[in-house]
């Protein structure tokens, strides 16, 4: 077997896990205050980055253990493209000069999540949730 074919989908899980720690930070930071984040002090729940916030909370916990994967994923995707439009592009077209290259990544990457799902180290695979976007014709 080729290394890709071996590797490939673990390091789908890898990356999956690692998104789901960063934006789980986010949400933490926003609506516990850990870590202390100067920006996000007496943020109100029910504000536009406390919604976030908790879209942030659950989805990245969700990402983590790799439960609902693709819906997830997606549902995020169009947070960070609602975050990049509403908060980063006011300033500048260029995410280098508004600073929303974060979120452009996040929402690429989530963006592929959806399709790609959640991997081999997931719950979704653990529980057969995750179901491939074209049938196994193999086994008809």
């Amino acid at each position: 077997m080729k290394p890709s074919t071996v590797w490939g989908p673990r390091v789908l899980s890898v990356l999956r896990i690692v998104l789901g720690l960063v934006l789980l930070q986010y949400g933490l930071a926003k609506l516990f205050g850990w870590p202390a984040v100067e920006m996000f002090e007496n943020l109100k729940w029910l504000s536009l980055f406390g919604i976030a916030g908790m879209f942030e909370l659950v989805g990245g916990t969700l990402l983590v253990l790799g439960l609902f994967t693709r819906p997830v994923a997606f549902i995020l995707s169009g947070e960070m493209a609602a975050a990049y439009f509403i908060e980063h592009l006011p300033h500048s077209f260029f995410p280098i000069l508004n600073e929303g290259d974060l979120a452009v990544s996040l929402c690429f990457t989530f963006l592929y999540l959806a399709f790609a799902g959640g991997g081999p180290w997931s719950l979704d695979a653990f529980l057969r949730v995750e179901t491939p976007l074209q049938p196994d014709v193999s086994r008809a």
